[in-house]
């Protein structure tokens, strides 16, 4: 499944702040300079989406705030669910 995130950097914790149509608004504890932040990204959503971390591929927008992002491992409909669950 393909998913759009919006990341907010700077946050206290790494969570799903909330859904707009498509786009997860996803807030990250790093820094937006930090080089890393793509790999927290990526665990981050591992976790969430309940898959091993090499399920998630960011496939668009590595150097920028809005990312595409593909997640494997479940099924689309799991994934969906999963993604209708987040207000």
């Amino acid at each position: 499944m393909i998913v759009k995130i919006r990341v907010i950097p700077n946050g206290d914790n790494n969570e799903v702040i909330s859904r707009i149509g498509s786009v997860l608004r996803v807030m990250v504890a790093a820094s937006a300079e930090d080089a890393k932040i793509n790999d927290i990204l990526r665990d981050y959503l591992s976790q969430f989406f309940e898959v091993p971390s090499k399920q998630v591929s960011i496939i668009r927008g590595a150097k920028g705030r809005e990312k595409t992002v593909e997640i494997t491992g479940k099924t689309e409909e799991q994934l969906k669910n999963m993604l209708d669950a987040i207000p």
